[in-house]
């Protein structure tokens, strides 16, 4: 081996780029010399510290588990995948500065994540010009694929790059009214958000369908998620007659107001979406939780036929932390990405492509497969074609399925 070529391995080894499993020499088309020699990484970028670590850590070990079988089983000949986990805190600067150090590394084929909306804004860009695969297994907000107008009924999808396996907010926001309306029987709501993308986004769409099934809107509020004193719209929410409270944003923030609210006397369930699902909210909501509601996405994965291999796997794995509301749709991300890399490596001989993102993406765009949370495909937006959604109630010290079901009309 030239001298040159020694200084390339052995820096790219320290930079963590290549395993010693995959130190093939590349042909000039930048396939693999060798029928073991490529190695591919599959990246996470989720919050894996801070307030909304516990779902960050469950997509994580989750992608993980994928890339740990797909090895296992020798799924892609001739390619080891490699795994890599970057954190976000949640915060849409980290979310950037992750994007444009997974784009630097070449062996990147494709990223799960991340978990919030506004986070992925932040990445969305960074991925497209470099045409590497993007899939959310938690984002909700509509405007991620369909674009700013997608309300006025412009839908235009603006990056490419970007998929996801969670169903969206337009869906979601709509699908909480209806019950709440319908089969719950509430008629007046406090709506009160987080103003962020995601909660903002989910707290509109809620009111739209709300209003238009003919229910009230007792008022509205914004809260600011850092200072957990929620004092001011908690004495707004006493006077104002609703019967139920409906919050856009994140469990970290309510929780405490969800018992707060019960603490001022005001008995009414608060309503979320798939960010409050989580045990911690039970335990930040208090005694006084039992009975709040919230929706997510898909039905409970427990209860699939098509999950109890992952939940089984995931258990053998012996991850401390549970695979949260997002495990399943994280699994299924890393697999689409695997399944993309798969159909480019048999086609191009058992190579990679000098191109492998520009191919990796075109193929994913095309991925078709039963996966833990049902059938896994995107449609022409990068949506999931799985638009099922679940009710879920806290019922001792978790969250109990209600009903799933799929939006009407």
């Amino acid at each position: 081996m030239r001298s040159r070529q020694l200084i390339a391995v052995t820096a790219a080894l320290a930079a963590g780029a290549l395993t010693l499993t995959a130190c093939g020499s590349r042909d000039d088309k930048g396939g693999a010399a060798d029928a073991g020699g490529t190695t591919v990484v599959i990246a996470v970028d989720a919050p894996l510290t801070g307030d909304l670590s516990a779902l960050g850590l469950g997509i994580k070990n989750s992608a993980e588990l994928a890339v740990k079988q797909a090895n296992e089983k020798k799924y892609v000949k001739g390619v080891t995948f490699k795994f890599e986990a970057l954190d976000d805190q949640a915060q849409a600067t980290s979310g950037q500065q992750n994007a444009t150090k997974l784009v630097a590394n070449k062996d990147v084929l494709g990223v799960v994540g991340p978990l919030n909306s506004s986070v992925s804004e932040s990445m969305q860009k960074v991925f497209d010009d470099a045409k590497l695969t993007q899939i959310s297994p938690a984002n909700t907000s509509p405007s991620l694929t369909q674009g700013p107008k997608w309300a006025e009924g412009q839908k235009a999808r603006t990056y490419k790059s970007y998929f996801r396996t969670a169903t969206t907010d337009a869906i979601q926001g709509p699908f909480a009214a209806q019950y709440l309306f319908n089969k719950a029987g509430k008629k007046k709501v406090f709506i009160i958000d987080d103003k962020k993308t995601y909660g903002a986004g989910l707290a509109g769409t809620f009111k739209g369908e709300f209003t238009k099934l003919g229910g009230q809107i007792a008022g509205e509020g914004h809260i600011d998620p850092e200072s957990k004193d929620f004092s001011a719209v908690v004495t707004q929410v006493k006077s104002s007659g609703a019967d139920v409270v409906y919050y856009g944003g994140e469990y970290p923030a309510a929780g405490p107001l969800s018992k707060q609210i019960k603490a001022a006397g005001t008995n009414i369930p608060l309503v979320g979406g798939d960010g409050i699902k989580d045990k911690k909210y039970v335990e930040l909501a208090g005694p006084g939780g039992q009975g709040d509601l919230c929706t997510s996405v898909g039905a409970p994965v427990e209860t699939l036929p098509s999950a109890k291999e992952f939940i089984d796997n995931y258990k053998k794995a012996g991850y401390k932390d549970d695979y949260s509301a997002y495990g399943g749709y994280s699994y299924d991300s890393a697999w689409a990405i695997i399944e993309g890399v798969k159909k480019v490596v048999e086609a191009n001989n058992g190579k990679l492509p000098s191109d492998a993102r520009a191919k990796v993406l075109e193929a994913v765009q095309g991925v078709s497969f039963e996966g833990v949370t049902g059938k896994v495909a995107f449609d022409e937006f990068g949506d999931a074609t799985n638009k099922q959604l679940t009710v879920y109630k806290v019922d001792g010290d978790d969250f109990k399925s209600v009903e799933s079901g799929t939006l009407a009309g």
